[in-house]
């Protein structure tokens, strides 16, 4: 059976175009040449700060509204890499997410990006799964760590285990429950709490296929229920449940959640992290578990095969990995960092509104090659649409 490979097409970016001519292998001499600013794949939160952190969704809502934080984490590694390196920083939002690498690597089109930041194990899986089949494993570069002098600080739980070594770990959430406590008496303690009818038609989720919080959400299920039936048979009662399915994380928390529209969402643990920092209603920013536990993300960095400034490259990388950057990191993207204890200085605001689950879940590298196209593929044949 071929695997789908959930490439939607190459779309425009929020932040900067990514029209390009469809080749490689030296043939566009402007893109051959290493000058020009250092290009870096993100999500629209990171490089424009909507609202709140860690979110692989590509929506193009750029502009500022009185919700979000000021000065958002891409504002300040601007302001950083311009000081200390003097050099700028063009930040990139594809619209289709990963999958806008993983088209232009089938169709052997130049890849006009530098860095990627904030790739997860999900996503770097769907990448292999998809370009091993076709023979071209190049997408990002296996890391030449000698190049990079905080990668040792990185706390080894958050490792990859990668055996190419290609994506260094900057930061990781908890995927939690937020809920509105003026509307729900109490919240779910557990995902069969969430098919009962005392929260039919309150939970706002995100689509695997589309959204970072959304495969997280989806990949907690697994590891709850299995890959299979159960899994299925889960999504198929909170379906029946009321479960209000958005393309994204913005869809379901900034223009549903914060709107009213429901009072609970899946998002971060790290809510109220930016609820304070916002003067938001705290009563309208709980977190709540599933089962004790919170589904563990971890985001990376990597450098693409074919940059173009890769000496710059390196050096935002390693620069992700300061101690002044993990904390601002921390305050302004709402994850905790990526390096001990030891290496990084957080705010106290960040310490008394963030929360971790008493057990973490999660998949690694190794757990989700070769399985999590196939478990995403079966979720889309039996639920999605």
């Amino acid at each position: 059976m071929d695997r789908r490979t959930f490439v939607r097409g190459v779309g425009g970016g929020s932040v900067a175009t990514l029209a390009g001519c469809l080749t490689r292998n030296g043939e566009n001499e402007e893109h051959a040449a290493e000058t020009g600013p250092l290009r870096v794949a993100t999500y629209t939160s990171f490089a424009t700060g909507s609202d709140h952190g860690p979110d692989t969704d590509t929506d193009t809502d750029t502009g500022p509204n009185p919700e979000q934080a000021p000065n958002p984490a891409g504002d300040w590694f601007r302001e950083t890499v311009e000081e200390e390196f003097e050099e700028e920083i063009e930040w990139t939002v594809p619209e289709s997410g990963i999958e806008h690498y993983i088209q232009r690597a089938r169709l052997d089109a130049d890849i006009d990006t530098d860095v990627i930041l904030g790739l997860t194990a999900s996503e770097l899986a769907l990448v292999d799964s998809v370009l091993d089949a076709h023979g071209d494993t190049r997408l990002f570069k296996s890391l030449e760590r000698d190049r990079l002098e905080h990668a040792d600080r990185i706390q080894s739980d958050l490792a990859f285990d990668d055996p190419r070594d290609r994506v260094l770990p900057v930061g990781t959430s908890y995927l939690s429950l937020v809920y509105d406590e003026t509307v729900l008496e109490s919240p779910p303690e557990t995902f069969e709490d969430l098919l009962e009818p005392t929260y039919a038609n309150t939970l706002l989720a995100q689509e695997p296929r589309v959204s970072n919080p959304g495969q997280a959400f989806f990949l907690w299920t697994v590891a709850e229920f299995g890959s299979g039936s159960g899994m299925l048979s889960f999504w198929e009662e909170l379906q029946a449940n009321g479960v209000r399915i958005e393309e994204r994380w913005t869809d379901a928390y900034r223009d549903a959640y914060l709107e009213g529209a429901r009072p609970m969402v899946v998002s971060y643990s790290t809510d109220q992290v930016v609820a304070a920092a916002t003067d938001r209603d705290m009563q309208r920013h709980q977190i709540a578990s599933l089962n004790d536990t919170g589904y563990q993300s971890t985001e990376g960095a990597a450098i693409f095969a074919d940059a173009t400034q890769p000496d710059l490259a390196y050096e935002f990388v390693d620069l992700l990995l300061s101690r002044t950057a993990q904390a601002e990191l921390a305050t302004r993207n709402a994850q905790f960092p990526a390096v001990e204890d030891e290496y990084v200085d957080l705010d106290a605001t960040f310490l008394e509104n963030s929360q971790e689950p008493a057990e973490a879940v999660t998949h690694t590298y190794d757990d989700l090659e070769g399985e999590f196209a196939t478990w995403l593929e079966t979720w889309d044949d039996e639920i999605g649409d």
